[in-house]
């Protein structure tokens, strides 16, 4: 149910504005002041989740980190134990994500995706082929860090083929910082990915991975709007006739992501919650991990393709706790 991203929409990417969080760090915080009301939301009969929701979704991750410190000095006791002890279902879920570092969270929904039987292919290629180098890197730090695993290794075990291919180019963090395009090698790149797909029996998966992982981010939003010259369609309706399954998902994914990343991530939201039932996982993922990001264009972007807000679907879908929370963190 992704939307579809037409290029000649988003030409508007070339020159993107700085990302817009919807959380930002509490001016005037104070971590002794906070820890002292989510002590009392939580000691003695009964949890006031309101105080906590009120606390903990108005606070930047690092304050939040701060605030554990506190809390541990006050009262001796560990924040994380409390909240868990206290608060329970899809809140205790959304508290607990958002009391994480933001790459040690990711991490551990990656391993999450991986562990046991199958594995959820879409959560790896939402948290590898939208990074950034540096984000890549920071990613694989926090996987060994707290996982003593090696993020590359865990992924060419769980994933086989192309997918791997295309998950284990990203994961190299090594795309080249943009410059000046150079106009012929971009006209070349485009007839590249033309003749490994439409204009040829079967598809070249190898060129598609070598020229959207492997070249800079305004050199490939170059290529893709050569392509849509030469094909008279977008590259999105191209992966889609040319690619199936988890594969054309991943290169499609990373084609939206270079495109417009703030798009990508509504329709995936909007995914979460389409059909019978939420996909509560993705929902608290997404929503707790681009809060201090982009989610404000995310929101934007949601509007513009589903004609309704963000929140207005969050509150359809969810409810009680639940609502409050995430609507709190997209502060609507």
């Amino acid at each position: 149910r992704q939307q579809k991203t037409s290029l000649t929409q988003q030409k508007r990417m070339a020159a993107a504005p700085a990302a817009r969080p919807t959380v930002r760090p509490f001016p005037g915080f104070n971590a002794q002041a906070d820890a002292g009301a989510l002590r009392s939301a939580m000691k003695g009969l009964g949890t006031d989740e309101k105080a906590i929701i009120n606390v903990l979704a108005n606070r930047s991750a690092a304050q939040r980190l701060q605030i554990e410190t506190a809390y541990k000095g006050d009262f001796g006791r560990d924040l994380i134990a409390d909240l868990k002890s206290e608060l329970t279902g899809q809140l205790e879920d959304v508290v607990t994500a958002m009391m994480q570092d933001r790459f040690v969270y990711e991490a551990q929904c990656l391993r999450g995706a991986m562990k046991g039987a199958g594995t959820t292919e879409g959560t790896l290629i939402e948290l590898i082929v939208t990074k950034s180098n540096e984000e890549i890197q920071k990613l694989k730090a926090a996987y060994t860090a707290t996982l003593k695993r090696n993020l590359e290794d865990d992924v060419e075990s769980e994933t086989s083929g192309t997918l791997k291919r295309l998950l284990v180019s990203a994961l190299q963090g090594a795309r080249p910082a943009n410059a000046k395009l150079d106009p012929a090698r971009v006209t070349a790149d485009a007839k590249a990915l033309f003749e490994a797909g439409e204009n040829s029996f079967g598809t070249d998966e190898s060129k598609f991975n070598e020229i959207i992982i492997g070249r800079s981010f305004n050199h490939v939003q170059a290529v893709f709007a050569e392509y849509e010259k030469l094909a008279g369609h977008s590259i999105l309706k191209a992966i889609e006739s040319e690619m199936g399954g988890a594969v054309g998902i991943g290169f499609k994914s990373v084609a939206t992501s270079i495109i417009n990343r703030p798009a990508y991530f509504a329709g995936r939201l909007y995914d979460s919650m389409a059909g019978a039932g939420t996909d509560d996982e993705s929902l608290i993922r997404i929503i707790v991990t681009r809060s201090e990001v982009d989610l404000e264009d995310i929101k934007a972007e949601y509007v513009t393709h589903f004609k309704k807000s963000l929140g207005a679907a969050i509150s359809d879908d969810c409810g009680g706790d639940f609502k409050r929370v995430l609507l709190a963190l997209i502060k609507e």
